[in-house]
């Protein structure tokens, strides 16, 4: 398969320059780029699961980001390489979440049901994503399918490992593919049915399904009878939340400085305003101390420290949406350098 056709600045676009003022202005172009591509990505994912793969124009794309038609073919050939590029996000998301407790160490079993119950609690926290990865990936181009195929060899190939804790018959070739083919019908079907509850109820079941060729009829029946994890909504007080643009209607534009001082503040959190300013590379403490607070009061930050009131230090904690924002515009891979 081609690799995603992304106008994207290098990697180290994102990282050199330091003392150059033409090579930092290059690197805080390729920076901003990085964050509007992000954003677009976002809004694509908003955008095909609210009005489908056809209605995904984009104009629809850009209006959600905030992004200009023109930093969109300056950053994607065309719509479908942004569809292309979206998928790949959304893999990696979920990957991100579901793969590490398949590969760690322990019976296939375990294994599997751990890996399963993260994924559909994944998907019922952020139905978006569920909706591009199972449904909307269905209707999409030949690159996007030959992705999806890709994925769903990794998958068959994960469930076929049950081989070797069978104490049944070997089951035929076909039987991981029938397995997995399977699973993904039950759950594209909860999503495009409205109201069709929690997915991580199913969890038992399709447990049961999973294992029932490789470890029996008595070991199926098994984990019809395990504990189910209580549906997202009730652990986190939020049944709809979706992956959404923690941009959106931000009254401040997020310059590089804004980026690097929160940066700075997620590796250094409780940080104080010159040890924010050092390694943000701000001297003047004036300037720094007005942007911090700034971000505070447009919710990105929080002091818990004492302030200049008690003779103490402030101490600046990203918010939620704070962490949200700098996890979009300095994502694992391209952080800043901040010694």
């Amino acid at each position: 398969m081609s690799p995603v056709k992304v106008k994207a600045p290098p990697d180290h676009a994102l990282r050199e320059g330091e003392g150059d003022p033409s090579k930092s202005a290059h690197r805080e172009g390729g920076h901003v780029l990085e964050m509007q591509r992000r954003r677009l990505l976002l809004a694509c994912v908003e955008v095909l699961a609210e009005q489908g793969l056809q209605g995904a124009s984009v104009d629809r794309i850009c209006k959600r980001a905030g992004v200009s038609r023109r930093t969109f073919y300056d950053l994607f050939v065309d719509r479908e390489w942004c569809f292309l590029a979206t998928f790949e996000f959304v893999i990696a998301q979920i990957s991100a979440q579901v793969a590490p407790l398949y590969v760690c160490s322990g019976r296939w079993r375990v294994r599997v049901r751990a890996a399963l119950t993260a994924l559909l609690e994944l998907f019922d926290a952020e139905p978006a994503l569920a909706r591009v990865c199972v449904v909307e990936t269905l209707k999409a181009g030949p690159e996007i399918l030959e992705r999806r195929r890709m994925l769903l060899d990794a998958l068959i190939a994960a469930v076929d490992e049950g081989r070797g804790e069978g104490k049944v018959a070997v089951p035929p070739p076909l039987t991981a593919e029938g397995v997995v083919g399977g699973v993904l019908s039950v759950i594209h079907t909860r999503l495009v049915e409205p109201g069709a509850g929690a997915l991580v109820a199913l969890v038992n079941p399709l447990m049961s399904m999973i294992v029932h060729p490789y470890l029996g009829p008595a070991a199926a029946a098994r984990e019809l009878k395990r504990p189910v994890p209580p549906p997202v909504h009730a652990r986190n007080g939020d049944a709809s939340r979706r992956v959404e643009d923690p941009f959106a209607d931000l009254p401040i534009r997020i310059t590089f400085r804004t980026a690097r001082v929160l940066t700075v503040i997620s590796a250094q959190p409780g940080a104080s305003n010159r040890a924010i300013g050092d390694s943000a590379g701000v001297s003047d403490q004036g300037q720094i101390s007005k942007l911090l607070r700034r971000l505070e009061r447009y919710g990105l930050l929080s002091n818990c420290g004492e302030g200049h009131s008690k003779g103490e230090a402030n101490a600046w904690m990203l918010t939620e949406r704070g962490e949200a924002i700098q996890r979009t515009i300095d994502p694992p891979g391209t952080r800043f350098r901040i010694s």
